[in-house]
């Protein structure tokens, strides 16, 4: 077995949690763009037990997905790196590996819409009520270049809660902060082409309302000069047709008033995992002969919708690419290293 196959190997067993080093910003670590003022709201002795009889047995689950031709040709149309606007159209084709992130618009939950919470999100890894409020605060990606996972073929993805972290509870600002770890094993493979971890923070119901929230946040190390950019502006089209890929129906990527009365966001959110997607769409349209083999990426400000966004990349290194998005204000809302094979 290669080197990298068997880090894969290693990983999948035992993965780190730490947030990424290649982002560190000003303000919490909730990783959102927020910051509390002086409301506040206390946890009740009822629902500290359900969290922790929760953190105490996760849950798990396994999803299978078979990586259709059809469903990626709908991504490729949604992503303007894709979608032949910006040069010509290449259609996917069986047996081609998956191109890096598509796997995010496979492997999801189908849950009835009676099952769903209020604001649109499945419960399947989420913390106990009253910690329902979900935001994507980043993640982790891995690659085994050598054992890829390979369009037309029927695929497992094994799911599990590796932590769950409390914060701010003795400030009166309680969140929960949930690493989801999964292995993506295709068929007949019983090693894994790909492991991930995902992170979410969750608040508490009772308080969200209440956050101050700024949309500004100033992120450090950003640098100065860009070797390579892309630019696009995500729309509602977009935010719908990502949504529909995706099976998730969390009501700030799709309904205005929502956000705004329900939220306190001027306006419908751009995906996390869409924006992750697109600093590797990035880097792959201006280098397409590139291997990944690990991706870290972290949210730092929210993105919204109708605005233009810049991705910007520079080289760390001849092995690491730091990546960023940012909006036209030169809001930083997300930043990633690529590590390549």
């Amino acid at each position: 077995m290669n080197s990298i196959g068997r880090n894969i190997r290693q990983i999948a067993r035992c993965m780190l949690t730490s947030v990424p080093s290649s982002s560190r910003a000003h303000g919490p670590k909730a990783a959102t763009g927020w910051r509390s003022l002086s409301d506040t709201v206390d946890v009740g002795a009822a629902e500290s037990q359900s969290l922790e009889q929760w953190r105490a047995s996760p849950p798990s689950h396994t999803l299978a997905d078979t990586l259709s031709i059809e469903h990626l040709s709908d991504l490729y149309v949604t992503l303007p790196t894709r979608d032949g606007t910006r040069g010509p159209y290449v259609a996917p084709t069986a047996g081609m590996p998956l191109p890096y992130g598509h796997h995010l618009a496979f492997f999801h939950a189908r849950r009835p819409e009676s099952l769903l919470r209020t604001d649109g999100t499945d419960e399947d890894i989420s913390p106990p009520a009253p910690f329902t409020k979900r935001m994507w605060a980043g993640g982790k990606i891995w690659w085994d270049n050598d054992n890829p996972l390979l369009v037309g073929k029927s695929t497992t993805a094994i799911s599990s809660v590796a932590k769950a972290e409390k914060k701010g509870f003795d400030k009166g600002k309680p969140m929960v902060f949930v690493t989801q770890r999964m292995k993506y094993l295709q068929e007949g493979q019983t090693a894994p082409s790909l492991v991930e971890e995902r992170s979410h923070v969750y608040f508490h119901a009772g308080i969200f309302a209440n956050i101050k929230k700024t949309f500004d946040r100033e992120v450090n190390d950003i640098p100065t000069a860009v070797d390579f950019s892309f630019r696009y502006t995500p729309t509602p089209v977009t935010l719908f047709r990502y949504s529909a890929l995706m099976f998730n129906a969390h009501h700030i990527h799709l309904d205005k008033e929502y956000c705004e009365k329900e939220e306190g966001y001027p306006e419908r959110l751009v995906h996390g995992p869409l924006t992750a997607q697109m600093l590797l769409e990035t880097v792959i349209f201006h280098f397409p002969e590139l291997k990944v083999y690990k991706f870290e990426y972290r949210a730092t400000n929210p993105l919204f919708v109708n605005r233009e966004l810049i991705i910007s990349g520079r080289w760390a290194d001849k092995s690491n690419i730091q990546v960023w998005c940012s909006d036209a204000n030169g809001v930083v809302g997300m930043t990633g290293m690529i590590q390549l094979d």
